[in-house]
């Protein structure tokens, strides 16, 4: 069997290309972004500390990929030139890395040669141990956060007022702060005397339209696929699906490669538009799990109280929910939310089209909510395996 898969030639050249990790030469359709990102940033390279940063923008809209793109620039400019900079990424999404404020500042730290145990310090001395570290660059340091609404959420004021406190210890270096998130609303959570402190500035990302998108998609196939093995109408119709959703080049790229794996799986010579539309249902299917196990665990529970509850009442009401739902967070290891931050937590999911959440008249007995979910069957199963695993893992 592997020896004919083998044999069999690929339509793809370099598959690469189309993942997250490929680092294009140009950014396309995101100049203008970059140099409003490049002009913000330029003071540091005359060894004065630029404004804070923090950058929004939907989920494939460069936010990521335009920002170390930059960051690179500056860094490969301050080497050649003997300039005092230094650049630091981390994503707060990644567990076990910067999900937490101590996880995050103890990764940080790992970058200037320190190493802190994985738990058990005070605060305030990995803080101390940090600032420390960061003093001994003699140097401007850039810390990018991506996904900084994930730790903010959890660790509230504090981290960004103690990463804020930290140039006001040091002596010999300076400490700007980028973060990266497409929650726009993220900094209205924070405290007033935090955000004043921030002397933030702040830049959108806007999605991609489809003709930006099938520019990239050009650039990135030429790269990813054989000659002459896609037809013509591929690329217009990925490009199609991803701006429909928000303009998200992420999306687009990996419907493209998935409607190539489809073709190739089946022995076809070319990938058409028939492979477009069989990727985009399993991609669908593969962004739904994905999304639910990026999920906060509270999100997770209320999901899971829905789908259980959905399997025995096609009817039930948030009422219904929250009665299930204290049964139910106790599994996930967490305490109970309130009624009202619980259905919260289902507009949040209703959002995101996982499931809907209508308000139907019901006359003299008033307003309620109906409940339902919006994902195929196949999806449901692969949802409801990845929360029962979750409740294992709490114990």
């Amino acid at each position: 069997m592997f020896e004919t898969y083998l044999r069999r030639d690929s339509l793809f050249a370099e598959k690469g290309a189309l993942s997250d990790e490929f680092r294009p030469q140009a950014l396309l359709h995101r100049e203008r972004e970059q140099k409003m990102l490049a002009n913000v940033l330029l003071p540091a390279l005359r060894g004065d500390k630029p404004s804070n940063l923090f950058i929004y923008g939907k989920t494939g809209t460069g936010k990521t990929i335009g920002t170390r793109f930059v960051c690179s620039e500056m860094e490969s400019f301050a080497r050649e030139k003997r300039l005092p900079l230094k650049v630091v990424y981390v994503n707060a999404q990644l567990k076990k890395v910067a999900d937490t404020e101590y996880r995050l500042i103890s990764t940080l730290a790992s970058h200037f040669g320190v190493t802190l145990p994985a738990t058990g310090l005070p605060t305030g001395k990995i803080y101390k141990a940090f600032s420390s570290a960061l003093d001994t660059q003699k140097s401007l340091v850039l810390i990018v956060i991506d996904e900084i609404d994930n730790v903010v959420r959890k660790c509230g004021n504090e981290l960004l007022y103690n990463l804020m406190r930290i140039n006001s210890e040091l002596k010999s270096s300076r400490v700007s702060i980028i973060g990266i998130t497409n929650d726009l609303n993220l900094l209205k959570q924070v405290d007033s005397r935090v955000r004043s402190s921030l002397s933030e500035e702040e830049l959108v990302f806007a999605p991609y339209d489809a003709t930006q998108l099938s520019d990239i998609l050009e650039a990135r196939s030429s790269v990813a696929f054989q000659p002459g093995v896609i037809d013509q109408s591929v690329i217009p119709k990925c490009a199609a699906y991803a701006a429909r959703e928000h303009g998200d080049a992420r999306r687009a790229l990996n419907l493209l490669r998935m409607a190539g794996e489809v073709a190739e799986r089946s022995g076809a010579p070319r990938i058409d538009a028939t492979h477009v539309d069989m990727a985009v249902e399993k991609l669908d299917t593969e962004t739904a799990v994905e999304f639910v196990k990026n999920q906060p665990l509270q999100s997770k529970a209320v999901l899971y109280t829905i789908i259980a509850l959905k399997e025995t009442h096609p009817d039930f009401t948030t009422g219904d929910i929250y009665t299930k739902y204290k049964a139910v967070c106790p599994l996930f290891g967490q305490k109970c939310l309130t009624q009202r931050r619980v259905s919260d937590l289902i507009n949040e999911l209703a959002s995101t089209g996982i499931l809907s959440a209508d308000v139907v008249s019901k006359g003299r007995y008033g307003r309620s909510k109906t409940i339902d979910l919006l994902v195929n069957n196949q999806t449901l199963v692969k949802i409801s395996a990845t929360l029962r695993a979750e409740v294992v893992a709490a114990y």
